[in-house]
């Protein structure tokens, strides 16, 4: 690409920014993958308006060739932000990248309009941006799909803690009921939230109930022990409940080792059991016997 093709489609789309501008919008509006019930038409307009700026003042710099100029850095920023909000939105990534991809038909129609009388220099100038919009495009994808993966790491590291509740059974006992598989990303989010209960409330012990882990092989008995020695390095007991007869008999079969810990087959229990290393004891009140 030479300097004077450079300049010439530079001064073209400063020329015509408004009317490009309004042409633009106009064709994102009809366009099916606009979705409409994602993003409000002013937020679309001003989204235009703004890459459509930034892609002028970059063109006007030069180097369309290469778009890891610096020159092409607020272009790239721009679509960066509109990308990641649309995968945030729901947006697909071709829905996204159509954003750029629109952008061709109302500006190839400008080009045969003002220069039509010049065929050569509309295939030129057709070509370039083009191949321009194109690589734009699937930058837009690029990051679309990353803004995904950011969203779907931050849903699955929601997803844990929420499957890992620390709920406070009585004063200084705590209750962490374990619902699902337990591999290690989630040891991990079940010790954290654990300890940090601990520090929390002071309590003195916690009770892990497994009543709703489907299996217990080595790797969960090992998970469950190291959650326990890290409870117990912060000066709180753990009581495991929920061993049921298929996991006790996992647990000999399998020869694991779960004689330090104090396991119970109810969460009820384990209760007691916490109620009484504290000194507390549930008994029937003097009326409810009256009345029994």
């Amino acid at each position: 690409m030479s300097p004077e093709r450079k300049s010439r489609i530079a001064e073209f789309l400063d020329r015509h920014e408004k009317d490009l501008l309004a042409a633009w919008v106009e064709r994102q509006l009809q366009s099916v993958a606009t979705r409409r019930d994602l993003i409000e038409e002013p937020e679309l307009r001003e989204q235009s308006r703004q890459f459509l700026r930034h892609l002028v003042e970059a063109l006007a710099a030069g180097g369309a060739d290469d778009l890891q100029g610096p020159q092409w850095v607020g272009v790239k920023d721009r679509l960066d932000s509109i990308s990641l909000s649309r995968a945030r939105q729901g947006f697909t990534p071709s829905e996204t990248a159509t954003f750029v991809f629109s952008l061709k038909e109302p500006l190839f129609a400008l080009l045969r309009q003002h220069l039509g009388g010049d065929a050569r220099a509309v295939a030129e100038e057709t070509l370039t941006a083009s191949t321009l919009l194109d690589r734009l495009g699937l930058y837009t994808t690029e990051v679309h799909q990353r803004g995904r993966d950011e969203v779907i790491v931050r849903q699955q590291q929601e997803m844990l803690e929420l499957s890992t509740p620390v709920v406070q059974l009585w004063d200084g006992v705590l209750g962490l009921p374990l619902i699902g598989t337990l591999d290690s990303a989630r040891t991990q989010v079940v010790m954290e939230s654990l300890l940090q209960r601990i520090v929390d409330t002071g309590a003195r012990i916690a009770i892990i109930d497994i009543t709703g882990v489907p299996t217990v092989d080595t790797l969960v008995a090992q998970h469950l022990l190291k959650t326990v020695a890290a409870a117990r390095l912060m000066g709180a007991d753990c009581i495991i409940s929920g061993i049921r007869p298929q996991i006790a008999q996992t647990v000999v079969h399998l020869g694991l080792d779960l004689a330090t810990v104090v396991t119970k087959a109810t969460l009820a229990d384990a209760f007691a059991v916490a109620l009484q290393r504290i000194g507390l004891a549930v008994v029937r009140s003097a009326a409810a016997s009256a009345r029994a």
